[in-house]
């Protein structure tokens, strides 16, 4: 089978990399974490969470479902961080009559030379918004299980890389469900985190308003200027994986997956892919919190966003008013903390 690369990946300094100690290393990382955050949040007003999701998302290598009601800044949040890194950024608005070589390409054939050519889709980028994910059928929304898990594109025999980093962020109302199409299993997996979006507190909606008002909102969203590269990034992502984490802490992680296949409140548990996104979230929020290793505190926090959309509740804990995170939170006391 032929291979073609999109865009050739941009060589990390290996030497660079392991001449510094972990710390500097750390301290690299924080360094472009800081510089996302502080130019995001000239415009965002609160939403943290949300905001240090999506960077370690970036920085894994994984990708975000961000579900909350229209109008609290899901996409402008995924359209800002695109703004902060020099990278190509595409955004598909998904619609009933989207159909998949509307987002990956298809095969066009050349009148004048008599063959046909690959016309590459708005996939190809390196920062994708989707919006509204499940207003489109399940053909349309099966054709991103490729390249969302293996980062490559498969047409007529030929396989197309896609470049690094490859960062899909996806938006979903979970209020108004005519006219969508409930996301299957297979893709709600292949989502690192799946990020509930609350509405603004009284204080940050005030802050909202005097901004719109005065006109420096919209200014400033206009005037936003990159403020990382595409190699700080790919250094940054490769720097997260050494971040070191106790063999007890690999434990307590494999305990709380095995926890969720061995539930009585769980129609379905988690598999062996959320687990590694546990593993590799955690790294990356110690990182991006300044430390070199990782905590138990790192592991908990990073349950409930990797773990609310991967398993399913009985139908009798539904009943009674149980969600996802209530039984994620019962496990996480269960379980006993490493010492």
């Amino acid at each position: 089978m032929e291979q073609e690369e999109l865009n050739p990946e941009i060589p990390v300094n290996d030497e660079a990399a392991t001449s510094v100690s972990t710390r500097t290393d750390i301290e690299l990382i924080n360094e472009t974490v800081d510089k996302i955050r502080e130019t995001i949040s000239r415009v965002i007003v609160g939403q943290e969470k949300m905001i240090d999701f999506l960077i370690i998302s970036l920085l894994t290598e994984g990708h975000v479902l961000i579900e909350g009601v229209p109008g609290i800044a899901k996409t402008l949040t995924a359209k800002l961080l695109a703004k902060t890194i020099s990278l190509p950024f595409n955004r598909i608005q998904f619609t009933p009559d989207l159909m998949p070589s509307d987002v990956i390409g298809t095969s066009v054939f050349n009148m004048k030379e008599g063959e046909f050519y690959f016309k590459y889709g708005p996939i190809f980028s390196n920062i994708i918004l989707i919006d509204e994910i499940n207003r489109s059928p399940a053909k349309t929304q099966a054709a991103l299980f490729e390249v969302m898990e293996e980062r490559q594109i498969t047409a007529d025999g030929v396989r197309y890389t896609l470049p690094r980093p490859f960062f899909v962020v996806a938006t979903q109302n979970p209020v108004e469900q005519e006219g969508t199409y409930k996301l299957p299993e297979a893709q709600l997996d292949r989502f690192l985190f799946r990020i509930k979006i609350q509405y603004p507190s009284l204080q940050e909606e005030m802050i909202i308003l005097q901004r719109s008002n005065d006109g420096s909102l919209q200014e400033i969203a206009r005037d936003l200027e990159p403020v990382v590269t595409q190699d700080q990034i790919i250094q940054a992502a490769d720097l997260v994986r050494q971040v070191y984490i106790k063999d007890e802490l690999l434990a307590y992680i494999a305990a709380i997956i095995d926890n969720t296949r061995n539930n009585a409140d769980l129609f379905l548990g988690a598999s062996p892919r959320a687990s590694l996104a546990i593993l590799n979230t955690a790294k990356a929020h110690a990182a991006i919190h300044g430390r070199d290793f990782v905590t138990p505190d790192d592991i908990k926090t990073m349950c409930i966003p990797v773990l609310n959309h991967r398993i399913i509740i009985n139908p009798d804990k539904e009943m009674e008013g149980y969600t996802e995170e209530d039984i994620i939170r019962e496990i996480i006391e269960k379980v006993e903390v490493p010492r």
